[in-house]
């Protein structure tokens, strides 16, 4: 399970990554993937996913409470116990990692998109200006169309105003998006050396466990021995 949501946390990381910075057709690639995913059955498939995610999430931190509780009420924690406790904490962790990483992937999208959709207005604009630019040139004599074009001219630029501030925001937006991802991959790191830790932990606690079975078998034996 964990292997899994490790395999799916980097998937995802990297979906992020190809969304964020440019690599040759890669990000077009990646934009038809998540738009494939909205689209069709994929909203309902994404949907059911995420609930199942959210449903093991909610399960492990329960089983983390119950397992804490246990440890207040008994006074210790076995090392049983406390080996179920970190493997509940690493699952809960890389679904809430998945989770947030598949909204970040999800806003970029949406960013990309509307930029997208800016940039063709510009070019649009743009265009339009150059056109009015030559209209007015070829009748400056007129001096009532040369007002009308100039007051188009005058909206003109300040709809291009406002699209580049309204550019300028979705590159901050996606910049800390990016900073945001940055900051998942390092806590994914820090998992990835936690989880080969704790598996050195469950070794070395299934070492003692069994020394202290094969101790008691012994004492048990002994026993029997001197009662007989």
């Amino acid at each position: 399970m964990i292997q899994l949501l490790f395999l799916v946390l980097f998937a995802e990381g990297a979906a992020a990554l190809l969304l964020m910075v440019k690599i040759g057709p890669l990000r077009e690639l990646a934009m038809r993937g998540v738009e494939q995913a909205k689209d069709g059955k994929g909203p309902a498939a994404v949907k059911t996913l995420a609930c199942t995610l959210l449903v093991i999430f909610m399960s492990s931190v329960a089983s983390i409470l119950r397992i804490q509780n246990r440890g207040i009420k008994l006074g210790t924690v076995s090392p049983m116990d406390q080996v179920l406790w970190r493997t509940h904490l690493l699952e809960a962790s890389l679904i809430g990692y998945i989770l947030f990483l598949a909204f970040v992937i999800d806003r970029l999208h949406h960013y990309h998109r509307k930029l997208t959709i800016l940039k063709k207005t510009a070019n649009t604009s743009r265009e339009e200006v150059e056109k009015l630019q030559i209209e007015l040139q070829g009748k400056e004599d007129k001096s009532k169309e040369v007002k009308k074009l100039r007051a188009e001219l005058a909206s003109l630029s300040e709809k291009m105003k406002k699209l580049k501030s309204e550019s300028e925001e979705h590159e901050r937006q996606r910049l800390e998006a990016e900073a945001h991802v940055n900051a998942l991959q390092k806590q994914s790191e820090e998992l990835l050396l936690e989880y080969d830790r704790l598996l050195e932990d469950n070794q070395i606690l299934q070492t003692q466990l069994n020394q202290a079975r094969m101790i008691r078998f012994w004492v048990i034996q002994r026993e029997a021995k001197l009662v007989t």
